[in-house]
């Protein structure tokens, strides 16, 4: 960051939506700060998935390529966390923890969420390799395994039904849900698809030479598992968005700014991308969901000055 502290744009958040914002933004030749926190939600994962020409890429290795690109284009990236922000009639004031505070005509929330996991033990060491969440992220690498799905609602016979696409071998551990929970329609669908509802809390994982092997009931049973998908409690980073004001929905994963199909909140200036702005936000969507919101702020920015040149 140079001494002059007043931005075009500042991007909160260095991940693929705030990269790919601050990259389109650097390209339109706008000054555009990223304020980095270094907390990037797939950091347990080895690799990631599904994003064409980068499948299989690690979250790291990504993420370096982001900064070293949106640097060509003469964005400054600080890290370092915002931990307040204000808005008045000539845009936002970010203050930061470990430095000045700045100034932006525009301000793009781009803080993620944090996955917050059941409270079993063994669970949070093996998150990312052999416990996971996704099967559109670890499916593939996980195919024809003895496969557990650990219930923590009765959200988890969508997550047990979906994974049958990948493994025939699936044992729904109803772990916090009790059986009077699941539906007629659950049921025959978790027949139909061959799924084992096992009953009963869930009380340890079983790890044999640092490779998941099974599940402990709290009977002591034992269940040969290889991998183990979980629901994590998704905790989004949007303290700056209820500080701004914006409108937020409630929805079953916590709640999420309202916003436009640009990424635009209901605070003039104040835009959301990737996870900030929904749960479901693999890094594919978010990196398209930071490209447009940077595009639409190009020529938010433009327009806005050319109607003031225009009534000199």
């Amino acid at each position: 960051m140079t001494g002059n502290n007043t931005y075009e744009v500042v991007v909160v958040g260095g991940g693929a939506a705030g990269l790919s914002a601050a990259l389109v933004l650097g390209r339109a030749r706008r000054r555009t700060l990223v304020v980095d926190a270094g907390e990037p939600r797939n950091a347990p994962a080895a690799h990631m998935q599904g994003y064409l020409s980068r499948d299989g890429m690690s979250p790291a290795e990504f993420l370096a390529a982001g900064r070293e690109e949106i640097a060509r284009y003469g964005v400054d990236l600080v890290r370092d966390r915002v931990v307040d922000a204000d808005r008045d009639a000539g845009g936002f004031t970010a203050r930061l923890a470990g430095g000045p505070a700045v100034r932006a005509r525009q301000l793009v929330i781009a803080t993620g969420l944090k996955d917050e996991l059941p409270p079993l033990p063994g669970l949070a060491e093996r998150f990312g390799r052999d416990v996971v969440h996704c099967p559109y992220c670890h499916g593939w690498e996980a195919r024809d395994l003895p496969t557990g799905v650990l219930a923590t609602s009765p959200l988890s016979v969508h997550q047990a039904l979906m994974v049958t696409q990948w493994s025939k071998d699936v044992r729904l551990f109803l772990h916090e849900v009790g059986e009077p929970e699941l539906t007629d329609g659950d049921l025959r669908r978790l027949a139909a698809a061959r799924v084992t509802v096992v009953p009963g809390k869930v009380a340890e994982l079983v790890v044999t030479e640092d490779r998941l092997t099974g599940v402990r009931l709290a009977d002591g049973t034992v269940h040969a598992r290889e991998v183990l998908y979980v629901a994590p409690r998704a905790v989004p980073h949007n303290d700056l968005l209820l500080k701004l004001g914006a409108e937020m929905r409630e929805t079953p994963f916590g709640a999420f700014p309202v916003i436009d199909e640009r990424g635009l909140t209901s605070v003039p200036g104040l835009w959301a991308a990737g996870n900030a702005s929904g749960f479901a936000e693999q890094v594919v969507n978010a990196a398209s969901r930071g490209h447009r919101a940077g595009a639409a702020i190009n020529g938010e920015l433009l327009m806005t000055d050319l109607d003031a040149a225009a009534r000199v």
